[in-house]
């Protein structure tokens, strides 16, 4: 069960934005996040929730998306996320921003899989200017935007394929905007 979300947890970069998020449901993604494993239980990962129009407009122009396909501009008109999550770290906590590296990759791979869980989707973007975020949104000095994570209702497909002889790992769309992700094989990774 677990294993199916992980193959439904994609990287969606297209949305339904007739779908729209309340502010209880992100609070219980967030409610998932902080009880996940903290390194040395520190826990300094604070969260910024968007779901209205204004607050999800200033993310989405903050962020840069697909950068494998800087040819495209995605998500296409009409398809941008209707939600978004900010994790930040709180430097008043912890100023040592490697130390919760993995602990930002636990607590979102736990809102994709909560919101996977639901039939929704998202995408965790790192390619923004952490203080622009911070700023554009009025956060706090002592707040340091580390991951974005746009959530909304998939309205695209994605399919999973097996890394050719070339070894490329890049995704690519097709003709039809169908989005392609090799990945390695079992046996290309086992160690033994």
């Amino acid at each position: 069960m677990v294993k199916d979300l992980i193959v439904k947890n994609r990287s969606y970069r297209g949305y339904d934005e007739s779908y729209t998020f309340t502010r209880e449901q992100l609070m219980n993604y967030v409610d998932g996040a902080r009880l996940c494993a903290s390194s040395v239980n520190i826990q300094p990962l604070k969260y910024f929730i968007a779901w209205d129009k204004a607050d999800v407009d200033k993310l989405q122009c903050r962020v840069k998306w697909a950068r494998q396909l800087p040819q495209m501009k995605l998500p296409h008109p009409g398809m941008c996320p209707t939600a978004f999550i900010v994790i930040c770290q709180d430097t008043k906590i912890s100023d040592n921003l490697n130390r919760f590296m993995k602990d930002i990759g636990i607590v979102a791979q736990s809102i994709l899989l909560m919101a996977a869980e639901e039939g929704l989707g998202g995408c965790m973007i790192g390619n923004f200017v952490p203080e622009d975020v911070r700023t554009g949104l009025g956060l706090s000095e002592n707040l340091r935007p580390m991951l974005v994570i746009a959530l909304g209702k998939p309205a695209e497909t994605i399919v999973l394929t097996e890394v050719g002889e070339d070894g490329r790992t890049a995704y690519y769309r097709d003709e039809n905007d169908v989005h392609y992700v090799p990945k390695r094989s079992l046996q290309d990774l086992l160690i033994n």
